[in-house]
């Protein structure tokens, strides 16, 4: 059956509107069998244009490798109005480690309290718990310590489509404040861009010495 190009985009916002989290062009492609991926990618485009030049209160947003209908950001004291929710609100001590693991990882955990200089066991497992950082495997040095990297929850909290759209770190504590409700000034200059490479040409690297163990622990003393 070959599907027209207007029931393709009524079949992709049905399928975004449904969807709890980002649909992947992959993910689309497997749902709607009967189009081309070149249809469905151009359908998305399509749709995208019309959100944004229509005056809708709904907009596609391209995140963590898949879109995702939001409301358009211009709504959101009156969307805020009528869906109380809590944001949520990271430590300090939390989105520093949050940070050096976005741009060094993957890194072990031993590797991050020698940049922050205190223990990160605690804030390690509430990342954990939050589900903003994952186990990525174990380093392939004496003792095999577990390696940690961001996951997809974190580039949707944080609206990238990838880890290549990490900004500058001013710009993450910046988008960290924004994205918790905001919480006074989070950035403290503590970690220069010296000390935290970008994760752009250091991961390649640092995966050789991975190993592929995806076997999670999780557990230390309070948040540091």
């Amino acid at each position: 059956m070959i599907l027209e190009k207007e029931r393709i985009r009524s079949i992709i916002e049905s399928l975004l509107f449904i969807s709890g989290e980002p649909l992947s062009l992959e993910r689309i492609s497997q749902v709607v069998r009967e189009a081309e991926r070149k249809e469905l990618r151009e359908a998305l485009e399509e749709l995208r244009n019309e959100y944004e030049s229509g005056g809708r209160g709904l907009r596609i947003a391209e995140v963590a490798g898949g879109y995702q209908l939001e409301t358009a950001k211009e709504n959101a004291e009156y969307v805020a109005r009528l869906v109380k929710t809590k944001p949520l609100r990271l430590t300090r001590p939390s989105l520093e480690t949050l940070a050096i693991i976005a741009y060094r990882q993957p890194l072990t955990r031993i590797e991050i309290d020698q940049i922050r200089g205190v223990d990160s066991s605690g804030v390690v497992k509430t990342l954990l718990d939050y589900g903003f950082i994952q186990v990525m495997g174990r380093k392939d040095v004496p003792g095999r310590p577990l390696v940690y990297g961001t996951t997809k929850k974190f580039l949707e909290f944080f609206r990238l489509k990838s880890l290549s759209e990490l900004p500058s770190l001013e710009e993450f504590y910046a988008q960290a404040e924004e994205q918790a409700g905001g919480q006074g000034e989070l950035y403290s200059g503590k970690y220069e861009e010296s000390q935290i490479s970008d994760v752009k040409s250091e991961s390649a690297d640092a995966g050789s010495d991975v190993c592929g163990e995806m076997k999670k622990e999780s557990g230390g003393d309070e948040e540091k």
